[in-house]
């Protein structure tokens, strides 16, 4: 067993793609990250099936698209059926030891004060030192987990640190048997904490940032009334700079992983991710932070290093967190999870992401490097697990207009390429196990191109309502 390959997945939650240097980002927030990946495999294209935190999370677990996860998976507050296939449960058969630590999102307690997680709900994980909503239970510098007999446990110091450090002590364990062993590091940051809307960062770190760098979609956009889309004012310039500073600290501790992989000398024998969950708009596209069909939602940095990864370069396929399972089996000789939708990146991908939105209206889209398509439901409901009926909502040309901006949808200028489209679109959902919709084309004079589709619903977070 020993020349099998560790595994070490490091998760973010909600952070953007372009946060990283090797994604554009001129503010050296990530130089562990650019420098292991420079040294891997970038998947600069790297995007959710589902942009919020727990059917995101489900995806990433069994290597399936959320609506086919047990009875679906699509919004949060929805349990990993304990009978389900899962990636921890494919490791543990082929005889590696397993760990999770930190944030889980697919066990029964979200609104609980105990964030504890049975044993039936971890999704096979053995090791665990882990809560359900983990911002629920914990802030900046008070972080409570909870260890695998449900035993509430405080850990010191700033909250990405205490996570990252139970999962190097959790190497360091392992490393000395010398046997293979498959871990998740999932963090909260640089998601908000939800009772007070805030991105606590560490001390000192806020005001690195404060007014450096803002991304070219949360800047004051040129007033051409009825051309760019409409987007809302959003609270990026107050949120930034401790969203950024939490990356920051998030990529040093996961430098001090990639460290303590080099001082147990293993990093040569282990496959390393880094990647998250879904992106961030700062309530620019909708009136919260994702669940929506833009690149800003949808978009995540990821990059993979070990194995047959190193050396990699720029993989500009469309890869997704539903890919990452299977690619990770695949490097090391392990069978995926049955009935898995996700690819292998050793092997051939499809041409197209495909991603469901859930919880702030039923919408679908698919993403190939030139093109984004995408329909809603207008009456279905947001928490819906299919739907029959589509409407052509969004069309955007990224080439031409890569931060999204002019809408396209419904303009016969583009008749060719919204017919492709909505027939990938089409042919994306019926893979997935939904039933074959009818998409209605949107017709729309000039003058209204951009104009956002209207929302039927306001979604809660993935807690609690925001407050004023």
């Amino acid at each position: 067993m020993a020349d099998r390959p560790n595994v070490v997945v490091f998760f973010s939650d909600q952070q953007r793609w372009d946060t990283t240097g090797l994604n554009g980002c001129p503010l050296e927030l990530t130089p562990n990250f650019d420098y292991w990946g420079s040294r891997g495999t970038v998947f600069p294209y790297a995007t959710t099936p589902q942009p919020v935190c727990g059917p995101a999370r489900a995806c990433l677990q069994t290597g399936k698209y959320a609506t086919a996860v047990g009875d679906g998976c699509h919004t949060n507050g929805r349990l990993l059926p304990a009978d389900h296939d899962s990636f921890a449960k494919r490791f543990a058969d082929a005889g590696y030891t397993t760990g999770y630590f930190g944030k889980w999102h697919l066990g029964r307690n979200e609104h609980d004060e105990n964030q504890a997680v049975i044993a039936e709900d971890r999704g096979g994980w053995d090791h665990w030192l882990a809560a359900q909503a983990l911002e629920a239970c914990s802030d900046g510098y008070h972080t409570i987990l909870y260890d695998k007999d449900n035993r509430e446990t405080k850990l010191p110091g700033y909250r990405v640190d205490a996570v990252a450090d139970a999962g190097i002590r959790f190497i360091g364990e392992q490393a000395p048997t010398g046997e293979p062993f498959c871990m998740m590091i999932s963090e909260i940051e640089p998601h908000m904490q939800n009772h007070r809307d805030a991105h606590p960062a560490p001390a000192g770190y806020e005001e690195r940032y404060r007014g450096r760098w803002t991304p070219p979609d949360l800047q004051t956009l040129p007033g051409v009334p009825g051309f760019y889309e409409h987007l809302t004012g959003g609270n990026a310039q107050q949120a930034l700079p401790g969203y950024l500073g939490s990356i920051k600290r998030l990529d040093e501790a996961f430098g001090r992983v990639m460290d303590a992989l080099i001082s147990y000398g293993i990093a040569d024998n282990t496959i390393v991710v880094y990647t998250s969950d879904h992106g961030c708009h700062f309530r620019t596209r909708n009136d919260e932070y994702k669940r929506s069909c833009h690149d800003v939602s949808i978009r995540v940095p990821c990059m993979i290093h070990g194995g047959p990864f190193t050396g990699g370069g720029r993989d500009e396929r469309p890869f997704q967190l539903t890919d990452l399972v299977p690619t990770l089996c695949d490097a090391a000789g392990v069978n995926a999870p049955e009935g898995a939708h996700g690819k292998s990146a050793l092997g051939d991908l499809p041409d197209e992401a495909f991603v469901q939105i859930s919880e702030s209206h039923f919408g679908r889209a698919v993403r190939t490097n030139r093109w984004k398509y995408a329909a809603i439901a207008p009456n279905a409901k947001a928490s819906d697990r299919h739907a029959n009926d589509l409407v052509e909502s969004h069309l955007y040309d990224l080439v031409a207009d890569p931060y999204e901006l002019v809408n396209l949808a419904g303009q016969p200028d583009y008749a060719e390429v919204r017919a492709d489209m909505k027939q990938r679109l089409i042919r994306r959902m019926e893979q997935a196990g939904e039933p074959t919709p009818t998409i209605a084309d949107t017709h729309r004079p000039k003058h209204e191109i951009g104009q956002q589709v209207q929302r039927e619903t306001r979604p809660s977070d993935d807690l609690h309502p925001l407050t004023s």
